[in-house]
């Protein structure tokens, strides 16, 4: 029985060894397994039919909605609709398009504080502009397909949004790569899918804006949003649209690093702001829109670009005005696999009223609008106007003093200054409200300070990628000639 033991403990150990042996041999001929995509084949394998790629849209995914129609605010619950501005995909798919339909309502009108209300009541506005909260609960996809969802409205939406692009640094050298061919392509195409997003929306006509702009002057009146402005609707629960099999031509081309003259179309994942950034400061942003190389998948949507500010400069006195600069340097793949890049700023969705101008190295600045002239030389012409009167009223040209006043009233204080003005027969009273306006028009103008750079969260840029970016020095032009500070 002890021999019978031996021998069948010896058969054991060499049949263990020998599978031992069997799956050592199996895992050196095994390919080894592709450090891009976990789960995907190198190429030149079959894929197995069991390996597909999710198309999932995940939990804070942000979807730009513009709304189509203006909305004049009454109460909470009030429906509004709008449409979606930018494509959403789902790894390389497209799943939902352009001119989606988004439904929603108001769901808070936020209080004025006391503080607010008194210094506008003394620019004669009796109904100052109350924040209105948002969500989105619904998208109605092409073919009556209704599809639930839960929002919440990101701080910067609301706006008005223009698109913005960076100068041509070869537009007076005359001479272009290929790269940058392809570079001005992509800004040409990113231009193309903003305008064709825009079409949507229902533009008053000029008599409207008029009329509008004629109502916004009374002391009291309606509030509205106007017709163009974009929210981002971050999702509260993933959505899912199915699979689609992992092919090896999928798995070969994430393998390949971004062509020259790429450009890929990302939203920003934290806000940033010239008032509040600083140099170093950590920045990313996620790709909305997969990249293509012909028809070859180079970066599925959900990469990420990592960066850095560069530069910074808050906004000062006399009316100077907040600049970024910023740079990606990582780009990082949806399973987490990295690759060093370099790549800048080529256009930037931004709010009208900012008025961003960016330069051909991706700085960007918050320009101020010529209009100010034209503002502050009316303001003070007005003034002017309000501190004659005294030689018309000893001739008994009444007429004369009550033009003075009214003009003196309408530039410190709109419509209830004109009143004031046709009412009260006082001269120093009407030079007064006309030096009022001239003064605060100069110093809001051209003595405060200027505006800040404010990109919110979501913010949707165009990254160049795959080049070389030129390297910033401190004698580099900046946008509008002025030097961008620590």
């Amino acid at each position: 029985m002890a021999v019978g033991r031996v021998l069948l403990a010896a058969a054991l150990t060499c049949v263990s060894f020998s599978m031992a042996q069997a799956q050592d041999a199996a895992s050196v001929s095994a390919p080894a397994s592709d450090p891009v995509l976990k789960s995907r084949p190198v190429a030149g394998v079959n894929a197995a039919t069991s390996d597909t790629i999710p198309l999932m849209i995940p939990k804070g995914t942000a979807v730009q909605v513009v709304l189509d129609r203006e909305v004049r605010i009454q109460k909470i619950g009030q429906a509004v609709h709008g449409r979606v501005a930018e494509a959403v995909y789902a790894f390389d798919k497209l799943v939902v398009p352009v001119g989606t339909e988004v439904t929603g309502e108001i769901t808070e009108l936020e209080g004025v504080s006391a503080g607010r209300r008194t210094l506008d009541a003394l620019n004669a506005e009796f109904t100052p502009a109350r924040k209105v909260q948002i969500k989105f609960d619904a998208l109605e996809l092409k073919g009556g397909r209704h599809i639930p969802i839960q929002t919440v409205v990101t701080p910067g939406s609301g706006q008005v949004i223009q698109f913005v692009a960076a100068a041509d640094p070869f537009k007076k050298k005359g001479v272009k790569d290929a790269a940058s061919e392809k570079a001005d392509q992509a800004k040409e195409e990113a231009k193309r899918q903003w305008d064709i997003a825009m079409n949507q929306v229902h533009e008053p006509g000029k008599m409207h804006k008029i009329i509008r702009y004629g109502i916004a002057q009374l002391p009291v009146h309606p509030q509205y949003i106007d017709a163009g402005s974009v929210y981002f609707a971050e999702l509260e629960e993933p959505l899912d649209f199915g699979s689609e099999p992992l092919t090896p031509e999928i798995a070969a081309s994430l393998n390949e690093p971004p062509p020259p003259g790429s450009s890929v179309h990302v939203r920003l994942t934290t806000g940033l702001s010239s008032a509040t950034a600083h140099k170093g400061d950590e920045i990313e942003a996620v790709l909305t829109r997969p990249l293509f190389d012909g028809d070859r998948l180079i970066l599925p949507q959900g990469s990420r670009l990592k960066g850095a500010v560069l530069q910074v400069r808050p906004a000062r006195r006399l009316s100077r005005n907040g600049q970024l600069r910023m740079v990606f340097h990582e780009l990082a793949l949806p399973d987490g696999v990295e690759q060093k890049v370099e790549a800048s700023l080529q256009s930037v969705q931004a709010a009208k009223g900012q008025d961003v101008k960016l330069d051909a190295e991706g700085g960007a600045e918050a320009n101020t609008p010529k209009s100010r002239y034209l503002t502050t030389g009316v303001s003070v012409g007005l003034a002017l106007l309000s501190a004659r009167g005294d030689p018309d009223a000893r001739n008994g040209d009444v007429n004369g003093n009550i033009s003075s006043r009214v003009a003196g009233g309408a530039g410190g204080f709109k419509l209830v200054g004109i009143v004031i003005g046709l009412l009260v027969h006082s001269h120093p009273l009407g030079m007064a409200m006309g030096a009022y306006g001239a003064s605060m028009s100069v110093y809001s103008h051209f003595i405060a300070r200027g505006r800040e750079l404010e990109f919110p969260k979501n913010t949707a840029m165009d990254v160049a990628v795959g080049t070389r970016a030129s390297t910033v020095s401190p004698d580099m032009p900046k946008p509008g000639g002025a030097d961008i500070e620590n």
